[in-house]
């Protein structure tokens, strides 16, 4: 079974300046990896290579069967993989629905409609023509992630999901991840929030300097969380 996302021995670059080194990843269907770090080790980039925000000038990434020869937005989504990027990006002037149907612009087709999306976040139906920008924090990321859903992926991408919101978001977000994830979709967590990540990921895999240094299994437990939170030291 071919992995839905793998780089191999990726090098990225922003101009001049060399972020990733040799950083080598995969995301085997359904499974559940996190990506932890401290600040600045380069994890929002193995994201933005995928998209080609960033420049791939050596290695090798694979969407599935498919080798991203020339990385783009709209490729990466063709072959189910897409982003809640961190920030969230809600269109203004857009409400929470017309965000919604932006999601579904790649025609994938599946399981994930807006009357699904509506039934995993109650609060997006009830303010489904408010401004999409109106919305909190916690509902905003509600909204990317059923955008995200509305592509129908084999794989997101969460890039710092929680980042901002209040713990009981993100307890309520804990408990959506493992939700999608049991429904089949995988996920590569990209996260500081240590707890989170020992409630939704089975793996993870910890950065420094450009590159993944460690990875194993995570196992819901303190002992666990102290390993975790050592590797995001580095």
């Amino acid at each position: 079974m071919n992995a839905l996302l793998k780089l191999d021995r990726v090098n990225a670059f922003y101009g001049s300046a060399h972020i990733l080194h040799n950083l080598s990843l995969t995301v085997k269907p359904g499974e559940r990896v996190a990506l932890v770090g401290r600040n600045g080790v380069g994890k929002t980039t193995v994201v933005n290579t995928i998209l080609g925000l960033a420049a791939l000038r050596g290695g090798q990434i694979h969407l599935g069967a498919h080798h991203l020869a020339r990385p783009r937005p709209y490729v990466a989504a063709q072959h189910g993989i897409v982003v809640v990027p961190q920030g969230r990006r809600i269109v203004a002037n857009l409400s929470v629905e017309e965000n919604l149907h932006l999601g579904a612009a790649v025609g994938r087709k599946g399981p994930w409609t807006v009357p699904e999306i509506y039934k995993l976040f109650p609060i997006l139906q009830e303010r489904a023509h408010t401004p999409g920008t109106a919305l909190s924090g916690g509902q905003q990321q509600m909204l990317a992630v059923g955008r995200a859903l509305m592509a129908n992926p084999s794989l997101i991408l969460l890039d710092e999901p929680t980042e901002g919101l209040a713990p009981v978001i993100v307890d309520q977000l804990a408990d959506i991840f493992n939700r999608v994830a049991a429904q089949g979709t995988a996920l590569l967590l990209i996260e500081q929030n240590m707890s989170l990540v020992v409630r939704v990921a089975e793996r993870y895999c910890a950065m420094a300097k450009g590159a993944v240094v460690a990875e194993g299994p995570v196992e819901n437990s303190r002992a666990s969380l102290h390993d975790l939170e050592a590797h995001v030291m580095v």
